[in-house]
């Protein structure tokens, strides 16, 4: 499945050579004409893809749309695209954390390139999210008892030393670090601390 383009932009004969330019080159486009009518439409968020932003849409504008999206945790990342080289703005996006900031007219050579490096992040962040999302699921399944072993053991503690500041036998503490161990899939590094 291609990576999906998202033009938000009202400048029709931008929106409508540029969807041309991405198509040619392999990706999926989507137009909006404002940042309302993105907001309003459903997106598939597990494809790979980029929002390529005017900064000045009608509306909630471009900077706007940019912090919607972040404070509702979007990872899509953001390249935006003016017709003003307005220093203060391009400041203001990229501290937001905007993949790319783009004067029109953009050569289709830095329009391509600046696309492949925001959908390469947006690959990177996708997996690292979905890794987290696994670490803090194998998490959530200890008990209170293996949580507390496995919060000593990252701290570096060996068995005896967590066996003393949890006021449990040495056995114990392996038994929990075991377990601790196989439910965080980790059970290559158990032996390692079950030998101290």
């Amino acid at each position: 499945m291609p990576s999906v383009v998202y033009i938000v932009d009202d400048d029709v004969p931008f929106h409508t050579a540029t969807r041309r330019r991405l198509q040619l080159a392999g990706y999926e486009v989507q137009v909006y004409s404002s940042a309302e009518t993105f907001l309003d439409q459903q997106r598939d968020d597990s494809r790979l893809g980029c929002l390529l932003l005017d900064v000045r849409i009608p509306g909630l504008g471009g900077p706007g749309l940019q912090a919607h999206l972040h404070e509702a945790g979007s990872t899509l990342p953001v390249v935006f695209i003016s017709g003003s080289n307005d220093v203060e703005t391009v400041v203001q996006t990229v501290k937001a954390g905007a993949e790319d900031f783009l004067i029109k007219p953009v050569t289709s050579v830095v329009l391509l390139a600046a696309i492949e490096r925001a959908i390469a992040r947006h690959d990177v962040s996708r997996k690292l999210q979905s890794e987290l999302n696994l670490l803090r699921a194998r998490v959530a399944r200890l008990t209170p008892r293996e949580r507390q072993v496995f919060d000593l053991v990252v701290r570096g503690k060996i068995n005896k030393q967590i066996a003393f500041e949890l006021g449990a036998t040495e056995r114990t503490i392996k038994m929990h670090r075991h377990r601790v161990m196989e439910k965080m899939a980790a059970a290559c590094h158990a032996r390692r601390g079950t030998a101290r």
